[in-house]
């Protein structure tokens, strides 16, 4: 298995951590599940403007305008993906007034929208990887770190309605599996003979994805499962870390 084909994996393996959480009764606090999406947000943000984005432009052959041009498809095209998805949120499964049948129901319908949206951050994740590995190490790290409040979010509910362990971690891990298939598919599509404008162009998009979702998914999706925590914390603590962790890795000749 390639190495960025592994880290895609480990990433959507991630999912498998919350969802042991949602059913061993061991459910973080708010405040913490809260943070680390803002956290994973500021990585995204951070990777994605300031190493992703520069990097496809200055590929030699790109014309700056197919660049601008796909992050914007990557931008705009989650914006329309997210609108078209079934939309339930963890906070609403939380809800301890609703019935177990609906509670499942619902959480059926989160784990829909969550496998769909990880469909595209497995080739995100993957893609980078194979562009940089130093950049695909921290959209990994980012993506599996949203991953784990997801399985929970997804576990917690579905085993509260059907009492059954096993049901709720296979529900949940189906999310995650959606990533690993991304993956996969990305390294079947694109092989080693791929020029690196095609490389460069993917990466612009993948660009736009992340930001999106970091703005439009994560940011919001933290400030509704903690109101009283300003999820900015968060995201200027992973561009902090992000950052010097670049900066570091870039002034020792590794990057």
């Amino acid at each position: 298995m390639s190495v960025p084909l592994l880290l895609t994996v480990l990433a959507g393996a991630a999912t498998f951590i919350g969802a042991l959480l949602g059913v061993m009764g061991q459910k973080p606090s708010n405040r913490l599940l809260a943070f680390s999406l803002g956290f994973a947000a500021g990585i995204m943000l951070l990777i994605s403007l300031m190493e992703m984005l520069p990097t496809a432009l200055h590929t030699v052959g790109m014309p700056p305008v197919l660049g601008y041009g796909m992050f914007l498809v990557g931008l705009i095209g989650y914006f329309l993906l997210d609108r078209l998805l079934p939309h339930q949120h963890p906070q609403d499964l939380m809800d301890q007034k609703k019935k177990p049948q609906n509670i499942r129901r619902t959480a059926i319908l989160l784990t829909l929208g969550i496998s769909l949206h990880n469909f595209p951050e497995g080739i995100a994740t993957y893609v980078t990887a194979s562009s940089d590995m130093e950049l695909g190490l921290g959209i990994a790290l980012a993506v599996a770190i949203h991953n784990i409040p997801e399985g929970l979010a997804v576990a917690g509910p579905m085993y509260a309605a059907t009492g059954s362990k096993s049901r709720a971690i296979f529900w949940a891990c189906i999310s995650g599996l959606s990533e690993i298939l991304g993956g996969v598919l990305a390294f079947a599509l694109l092989g080693p003979m791929v020029s690196p404008v095609v490389i460069a162009a993917i990466m612009a998009a993948v660009a736009g994805i992340m930001v999106a979702l970091s703005v439009d998914e994560l940011m919001p999706l933290a400030k509704e499962i903690d109101p009283h925590s300003n999820p900015s914390y968060g995201v200027l603590c992973g561009m902090t870390v992000m950052g010097f962790s670049l900066a570091l890795l870039q002034s020792s000749g590794i990057g």
